[in-house]
């Protein structure tokens, strides 16, 4: 783990961010319609803190990464922090499961978060992955009934990062 870093992406990721997340192994079956056409694009990760979190072993591949909307996150209850964030995304490559990776890039989203104002980060969770963000420290607050192309329930959950 050592040899992992986190940085901000850029637009020149969009191509490596959108293969993560169409190849996930998380979105086969009857899921597989999430991602179908998915794109992660250059103008989303400019305008929104997108973090990745690669091997600095050399190559500099792409294992995983998380996208955080703060719009509005700072500006609680009569103008005061505190606010809602919400992770938007957050992959982690297939090869690079089990490997602390999520749990270092959910660390580094609570920071970030925190950074910017926010007392709590929504997460809206596939359900595959609502474990994994129990284990991360998410409390779950409730569902999401399905709508659009969503055909399935999905746990909401609230990560307290004040």
């Amino acid at each position: 783990m050592s040899d992992i870093t986190i940085r901000r992406a850029t637009a020149d990721d969009s191509r490596r961010l959108t293969r993560l997340v169409r190849g996930s192994r998380a979105y086969r079956g009857d899921y597989a319609a999430m991602v179908e056409g998915y794109q992660v694009g250059g103008p989303y990760i400019e305008h929104h803190p997108v973090f990745v979190a690669a091997d600095g072993g050399g190559d500099g591949k792409v294992l995983g990464f998380y996208a955080l909307l703060v719009d509005g996150a700072g500006a609680g209850v009569g103008g005061r922090t505190g606010g809602e964030a919400e992770l938007d995304l957050a992959f982690v490559a297939d090869e690079a499961q089990g490997l602390g990776i999520g749990r270092l890039l959910m660390e580094h989203m609570a920071g970030q978060a925190r950074a910017a104002g926010a007392g709590s980060v929504k997460v809206v969770a596939h359900p595959p992955s609502e474990e994994f963000y129990l284990r991360t420290g998410a409390v779950r607050t409730g569902t999401v009934p399905p709508s659009g192309s969503v055909h399935w329930e999905r746990p909401e959950l609230r990560y307290d990062v004040a």
